[in-house]
C-alpha cells in the first residue's frame, strides 16, 4: 500500500497532476458484489486516508473481457496477452470512467440527446459478457 501511495503522490506532484484516483469496483453482471468487492473498497478507503485526492469507484464488469478482446487483435500468443491483461483491463476501466464523466458533463451543460459517435460505449453497454455471472 505504501508503495502505491508513494507512486500516486509522485504523479499528483507532476505538472498534469491527478484530479482523482479511479478504483475498479468488482461486481457480478447483475450488480451484486463479488468476493473481491470488499477488498477493493478497503483498498480505496486506505488510499483515501493516505492521499489528498478524491477516490472514485468505477464499475469494472466486463473490463477483462474487453481487454482480452482488444489484446487479441494485436497479439496471437495467449501467454503474451495474459501478461498484459491486468494493465489492459485497467485502461478499459479508466476509459469507461472518462467516457462516463464526459457524458455527465455534457448532460449537465444541457446538451441532452443521444450519445455522440465519438463517445464509445462502456464494455457493459456493448453487451459483451462472460458465460457466467462473474467477471
Amino acid at each position: 500500500m505504501a508503495s502505491v501511495a508513494a507512486a500516486l503522490r509522485r504523479l499528483a506532484d507532476e505538472e498534469d497532476g491527478l484530479a482523482a484516483i479511479v478504483v475498479g469496483l468488482p461486481r457480478r453482471l447483475d450488480g451484486r458484489p463479488t468476493d473481491q468487492t470488499a477488498g477493493a473498497q478497503a483498498f480505496a478507503a486506505a488510499l483515501g486516508r493516505l492521499l489528498d485526492r478524491p477516490i472514485v469507484f468505477q464499475d469494472e464488469r466486463l473490463s477483462s473481457r474487453e481487454a482480452e478482446s482488444r489484446l487479441a487483435h494485436g497479439e496471437r500468443d495467449w501467454r503474451k496477452r495474459k501478461a498484459r491483461l491486468d494493465a489492459a483491463a485497467a485502461a478499459v476501466i479508466l476509459q469507461d470512467y472518462l467516457d462516463g464523466r464526459h457524458e455527465r458533463l455534457r448532460l449537465a451543460r444541457g446538451a441532452g440527446g443521444q450519445r455522440g459517435e465519438a463517445e464509445p460505449p462502456s464494455a457493459r453497454e456493448r453487451g459483451w459478457g462472460p458465460a457466467s455471472d462473474e467477471e
